[in-house]
């Protein structure tokens, strides 16, 4: 009981200490530092709710604030895919994650508004018209739409908005394909392997994108490597690329700047994929 008062109390101290604009705002950011440096991935699980709904109750004061609005977009978005497992609460999650990126986009350029209703060739002319002080919102917004495809692929409706995200992941290669450890080429790895290039897919182009992640990562992002074998190299049966990317993964170390979660959770899941690989192929 008295850990969960001190907590409570620590909670409303942050809370207090995050009333400020200037403060809310290297809030998010260190926050995101603090998680994307951790190897301590139950810490994490445990942890990161209390700060989704932390962020939600500062949202409650100032629902326009693009700063919190992208943090609770972005935050809401890796806790679903990372530790959610029940497809219905993932969709319900990911679908608050998409609509904050969206409204925190809105806000930050009109003409973006209802963006999920726009037609291809208007949000083309949107993008387009984008530059690098722009990158971080296209980032946030087009991460949230690519997990919102990803859990709804089932439906082609959703299918169909994979051509939009992958305009806004090209304009962000485009404009720094380093940025967030060059993840634009892993979303565009993923979104043209997610059906068979029968069915109209590209995983040989996902297999591009998914090579220069690696190399721009310098191999320090071994979560390129996991979503290669998962996404490309079970799509197309190869078991060999499949099982060579998983033991480099394997072999590797987790601890990289800004990367030591990811990979910490990119082994987790290499070994759960290994496990799995004699029924699968």
């Amino acid at each position: 009981m008295n850990l969960i008062i001190s907590r409570l109390v620590a909670l409303i101290a942050l809370a207090f200490l995050l009333s400020s604009c200037s403060i809310s705002e290297n809030f998010s950011r260190n926050l995101s530092r603090a998680v994307h440096n951790s190897d301590d991935i139950n810490t994490i699980a445990d942890g990161l709710p209390a700060y989704l709904i932390l962020i939600d109750s500062m949202l409650e004061d100032d629902p326009e604030d693009i700063s919190m609005l992208n943090a609770s977009a972005s935050l809401t978005n890796a806790y679903a895919g990372i530790f959610v497992n029940d497809l219905d609460r993932q969709k319900r999650m990911v679908q608050k994650a998409f609509n904050r990126a969206s409204k925190a986009m809105c806000l930050y350029e009109e003409k973006t508004c209802d963006i999920a209703n726009k037609s291809f060739d208007e949000l083309q002319l949107i993008v387009k018209a984008m530059d690098e002080a722009d990158i971080s919102m296209l980032y946030v917004l087009g991460s949230a739409w690519a997990s919102w495809i990803q859990v709804n692929k089932e439906d082609w409706n959703a299918i169909a908005k994979i051509a939009s995200v992958k305009l806004i992941m090209n304009k962000i290669v485009e404009l720094n394909e380093f940025h967030e450890n060059a993840s634009a080429h892993l979303y565009l790895g993923v979104l043209n392997s997610l059906i068979p290039s029968v069915m109209g897919g590209k995983p040989e182009l996902g297999k591009q994108h998914f090579e220069k992640a690696i190399a721009l990562s310098n191999n320090k992002n071994l979560m390129a490597k996991v979503l290669y074998a998962k996404h490309y190299s079970r799509l197309i049966y190869d078991r060999e690329l499949h099982d060579k990317l998983l033991d480099e993964v394997l072999s590797a170390t987790t601890r990289h700047k800004g990367m030591t979660l990811i990979n910490t959770l990119a082994q987790q899941q290499a070994r759960e994929l290994k496990a799995s690989a004699d029924d699968y192929f």
